[in-house]
C-alpha cells in the first residue's frame, strides 16, 4: 500500500441530504453523522485508489440548500435546529451555501421552492474541481439535473463518486446520475456487506 496524497472535494446537496435524514428518522429515530460520513469516503477512496485511509484528504467540503428567512424560520420554529446543524458543518470545515427559499401563490395555494441552489452547487464544483485539481470528487446528490456537472467532472479526467443512500424503496436518486457516474456508492449496499456500518454511520436523531 502507497501512501500517494488523494485530494477529495465533497459537494453536498442539502436539499438531497435532508430526505435522507428525515427518511433515517422516520424509520429509525436516528440521524446522519457527518464527521462519520466523511470518515466513510475517505476510507472509500482508500480502498479504491489503493493508499492508505491517512493518504486521502477532503481538501474541501460544500454544503447548499435553500432556507427560510429568519422570521419565516422563527415561525417554524426552524432557528434552533438550522444553527444546531450548521455548528455541525462549521466543526467538519464544511463551507454552507444557502439562498432564500421563494414562495409561490397559485391556484389559492403556497409552495416553497428552491431557486438556483442546482446551478450554483453545479458551478462551484466545477470551478472548484478546476483550480483546486482534485484526485476525486464526491457529489452527495440524487438530483437529475447534475448529470452534465458529472460529465464536465469526467472531462477533466476527474474521478467522480456519486454517493447516495436510498433508505427507502421508492429512491429519490436519479438513474441517469447512477449510470453517469464513474463510480456510484450506494451505501445501503454498503450495510448490506457491514452490519456495524450503521451504527458507526448515524447517532440518535
Amino acid at each position: 500500500m502507497n501512501n500517494t496524497y488523494q485530494s477529495i472535494g465533497l459537494f453536498i446537496d442539502g436539499g438531497y441530504y435532508a430526505k435522507v435524514n428525515e427518511a433515517l428518522s422516520d424509520h429509525f429515530d436516528l440521524n446522519i453523522n457527518l464527521r462519520a460520513l466523511m470518515t466513510l469516503i475517505r476510507e472509500q477512496i482508500a480502498r479504491m485508489s489503493g493508499v492508505a485511509p491517512a493518504s486521502c484528504h477532503i481538501t474541501e467540503s460544500h454544503y447548499f440548500r435553500g432556507r427560510y428567512r429568519v422570521n419565516n424560520a422563527h415561525d417554524k420554529r426552524l432557528l434552533y435546529s438550522e444553527r444546531k446543524f450548521e455548528d455541525t458543518l462549521i466543526e467538519n470545515d464544511v463551507i454552507f451555501h444557502y439562498k432564500h427559499l421563494r414562495e409561490i401563490r397559485k391556484e389559492g395555494e403556497t409552495t416553497v421552492i428552491e431557486k438556483g441552489i442546482d446551478v450554483w452547487f453545479a458551478l462551484e464544483a466545477y470551478e472548484l474541481a478546476l483550480f483546486r485539481k482534485f484526485d476525486y470528487v464526491v457529489l452527495i446528490t440524487g438530483d437529475a439535473d447534475h448529470e452534465m456537472l458529472i460529465k464536465k467532472l469526467k472531462a477533466l479526467k476527474i474521478e467522480t463518486i456519486l454517493l447516495t443512500w436510498d433508505v427507502e424503496e421508492n429512491s429519490s436518486t436519479s438513474g441517469l446520475l447512477k449510470d453517469e457516474a464513474c463510480i456510484h456508492l450506494e451505501i445501503s449496499k454498503l450495510l448490506a456487506e457491514d452490519r456495524d456500518l450503521l451504527k458507526r454511520l448515524c447517532q440518535a436523531g
